[in-house]
């Protein structure tokens, strides 16, 4: 009896590199304030590479508090969507080579409060949510940013959201 050969790593990796790059891509407002992910296994870190259109406040200057709310936000929902995803991939009941032809709706904000620490200086910023409780119609994340030192986060939020139905 022959056992069929598991994938290569590599291979792996890069299918859930590119559907973790078609759900946030699915998403311009990402692509125009410039977040990326980066994926570690089933974790992801927003970045958010500093530019000077991101600055509000030029006599600090600090990053704007809607960009750093955006940020977080943007952060707890690809979270909690690649979760959601990630799941799926695992359990074989989704295919990541066909992702884009079956990216999933994203969750609505249902409320989202804001905790601005300090100012967030005008450098690179780091985000990484948490998923407190995720069902089939409710999840509630917690996503804390940062910048130098990951102890002393900037801004942190909690976040509320409607989960979107599995048939569309």
């Amino acid at each position: 009896m022959s056992r069929l050969q598991p994938e290569p790593v590599q291979v792996v990796k890069q299918r859930r590199d590119a559907a973790l790059r078609a759900l946030v891509s699915g998403v311009p407002y990402i692509t125009y304030l410039g977040i990326q992910f980066d994926r570690r296994g089933d974790e992801l870190t927003a970045v958010l590479p500093f530019d000077e259109k991101l600055i509000g406040n030029p006599m600090l200057p600090a990053i704007h508090g809607g960009v750093t709310a955006a940020f977080l936000e943007v952060a707890a929902i690809i979270e909690l969507s690649w979760s959601v995803l990630w799941h799926e991939m695992e359990q074989g009941r989704l295919d990541p080579a066909q992702i884009e032809a079956h990216l999933p709706r994203l969750p609505k904000t249902i409320d989202f409060t804001v905790d601005y620490l300090r100012s967030g200086l005008p450098r690179d910023a780091y985000a990484r949510a948490r998923v407190n409780r995720s069902g089939r119609r409710y999840a509630s994340v917690h996503v804390e940013a940062w910048q130098d030192n990951r102890l002393r986060p900037f801004a942190q939020a909690t976040g509320h959201f409607l989960m979107p139905t599995r048939n569309g």
